[in-house]
Formats: structure tokens, sequence, C-alpha cells
């Protein structure tokens, strides 16, 4: 069993940032980060496997960085140049196999309690 625990979360004004740390209790192929605000479905925002490869969903892609330090399990998510629609719940996630995979909640076993996001105009 993975433990996954979350950090970072908080209200911000549009434009500004924020950064989530996740720590995992021991070292996972891939590990994630998943968003989801009421009413809709969990969507993938970044994740990155022990080997650097990286996917972003469209929502982060030139706005959100992701990082990852093997030696802690920690992988990091820097969020720059915030909107409100960035307001959701995120959540870490983990998962032990490696290789290439469709970036969907579905793909991932290990989940964190989450982390509140708020953006305001």
């Amino acid at each position: 069993q993975v433990k996954l625990v979350e950090s970072g979360g908080g209200s911000v004004q549009a434009g500004g940032s924020l950064r989530l740390s996740c720590t995992a209790s021991i070292r996972t192929a891939w590990m994630a980060w998943f968003r989801q605000s009421p009413g809709n479905e969990r969507e993938g925002v970044a994740a990155m496997d022990v080997d650097g490869h990286t996917m972003y969903g469209d929502s982060a892609k030139g706005r959100f960085t992701v990082s990852r330090d093997s030696a802690k399990n920690t992988l990091s998510l820097q969020m720059n140049s915030l909107k409100p629609e960035d307001t959701a719940m995120y959540y870490c996630a983990a998962d032990g196999s490696g290789g290439s995979r469709d970036f969907a909640a579905r793909e991932f076993n290990y989940w964190g309690q989450g982390t509140q996001v708020t953006v305001s105009s």
C-alpha cells in the first residue's frame, strides 16, 4: 500500500502562483497530479515517472511545471498564472507500473486525500 500526502494548496488571486507537493511512502514508477471540481470528472494535470518522462493535461501546458525528487519520493507542481477555472481539489496519485500509459485516473492505483486550490478573480 502506498500512502500519499499532499501539501501546498490554498487561496490565491488570479495571476498568482502556488506550489503543491506530494510525498509518497515508497518509490513508485509514476506520480501524478489530478484535479476535480464539482460536477466535473477528475482530470490529469501533470505526471512524471522515475526516468523523468512527463505528461501534461491541456490546461496545464505552458503554465504548470512538474518536478520530482526521486530520493525523497516527492512530486511537486509549480502552478503559475493561475486562473479561476483552476479552482479544484487537487489529488496526488501514484502507480507502481512503469511504461507509457493514458493520462487517466483509471491508470493510477493510489490516491492522496487531496488539497484544495481556490483562485479568485
